[in-house]
């Protein structure tokens, strides 16, 4: 067992990695945010189909839980959407740092959703939060737009968690993604023929984008998201969430020498940064010291 947990660990660590790697592959392909978003959702229910028919996973589910399920999806698929849309506009370090507040938006959200109080070290560590940001709105004033849609990807993201928390309970988590992944390219598809987008035009992808497009939505999205399931069976929630917190740190130091020059920051950046991660990890530290004490 002490094996397996090592071996889960390091697998943990890949996936978090993998998920740094979604930026970047958001910065390379030369997609805008709606079509990239399309054709990573669209292969990404594929891949998982495929997954589901190997492992002979029933499909069926009533069907107002499968409206719910679409529904999850446009979220999902509408924070894919402004999280590549600022990472066009802005950077790849801009978008995770902002990204982080995740956490935050959750803790806000969470009690509302489920009728829980909000508690009182989670507002005070969102005002250190704020105070980072800050900081980085007052030092990157080029990337503002960049920032507000990193921030309500942010939001979106925390929304739905919170909802997914509960779908995990009663439904495998294989058929919810595959559901959800199919709802957000069900909308966007009645987006894209309602603006008359769907052209020959639209389906002509160079092969980098090809390429980048196989690898986000297979290594980055069907496979991330089964990996990290599978993991779960050996480590402790404490331990799955202080290492998730680690893909904003992996993304912006992969990008800085992917991209060099241009996401190179000021080092004010960096301390802003800093204390919004910073602030995420000890969030987590103190929300499992109470676990383990109540």
């Amino acid at each position: 067992m002490p094996n397996d947990n090592v071996k889960s660990y390091l697998h943990l660590h890949l996936i978090v990695f993998i998920w740094g790697f979604t930026a970047i592959l958001g910065r390379l392909i030369s997609l805008d945010a709606l079509p990239l978003v399309w054709f990573r959702m669209l292969f990404a229910v594929l891949f998982i189909y495929g997954y589901i028919k190997y492992k002979r996973i029933p499909t069926k589910i009533p069907k107002q839980i499968l409206f719910k399920f679409l529904v999850a999806g446009l979220i999902i698929a509408l924070h894919w959407f402004t999280f590549f849309r600022a990472i066009k506009v802005a950077n790849v370090s801009i978008t995770l740092a902002c990204l982080s507040t995740g956490a935050f938006f959750a803790s806000l959200i969470e009690p509302l959703f489920f009728g829980k109080k909000i508690v009182w070290y989670e507002i005070f560590f969102g005002l250190i939060v704020i105070a980072g940001l800050t900081i980085i709105f007052n030092v990157e004033t080029n990337y503002v737009e960049g920032i507000i849609l990193a921030l309500i990807s942010a939001f979106l993201s925390a929304s739905f968690a919170v909802i997914n928390s509960k779908f995990v309970k009663e439904y495998e988590p294989t058929i919810i993604s595959f559901y959800e992944l199919a709802g957000g390219v069900l909308f966007f598809s009645i987006s894209l023929l309602f603006t008359n987008s769907f052209s020959a035009e639209f389906f002509q992808l160079s092969t980098s984008d090809i390429v980048y497009l196989f690898i986000l939505s297979s290594v980055c999205t069907a496979y991330a998201f089964i990996a990290s399931t599978a993991v779960m069976k050996y480590l402790s929630p404490y331990t799955v969430m202080l290492t998730i917190n680690l893909e904003p740190i992996y993304g912006i130091i992969l990008a800085y020498f992917i991209f060099q020059d241009k996401e190179q920051m000021s080092p004010l950046f960096y301390i802003g940064a800093l204390i919004i991660l910073a602030t995420v990890i000890a969030n987590g530290i103190v929300k499992s010291y109470k676990k383990i004490h109540n």
